[in-house]
């Protein structure tokens, strides 16, 4: 059975670090496309980060560029997005979510494969 479950979400200071973990069981991660998205109250849930199968490349949201990294871990299945220098607006529920085609996107409608989501929050 298939399953993504995000983890590492947490209450953390603006200028603060955070890595989210996105660990799959079902489906082997290097066969698939991964991204990260992220929805705050009220908003649009939006792509911040994909990797493509592989890993060759990788694309960032502009708001997140310099300050987020994405990453796989073939050996441990799991995915993550290294977060520093975070600001009160990257404050979101953040999802991992897994594309069979080979090419990241940043976009919903290209994922079919979603986890539950971990909380983020910024402030002091």
């Amino acid at each position: 059975q298939l399953q993504i479950v995000e983890s590492g979400g947490t209450l953390v200071q603006p200028g603060g670090s955070l890595r989210l973990s996105c660990a799959a069981s079902g489906l082997t991660l290097d066969n698939f496309a991964i991204g990260w998205f992220r929805q705050a109250p009220g908003k649009e849930r939006e792509g911040v980060s994909s990797i493509s199968r592989g890993g060759r490349t990788t694309a960032y949201a502009d708001s997140v560029k310099g300050r987020f990294t994405i990453s796989v871990d073939n050996a441990k299945n799991t995915a993550y997005l290294q977060m520093n220098s975070l600001k009160p607006e990257d404050t979101a529920v953040y999802y991992c979510a897994a594309r069979f085609w080979g090419l990241g996107s940043l976009s919903t409608t290209d994922y079919g494969a979603w986890g539950q989501g971990t909380q983020v929050t910024v402030s002091s």
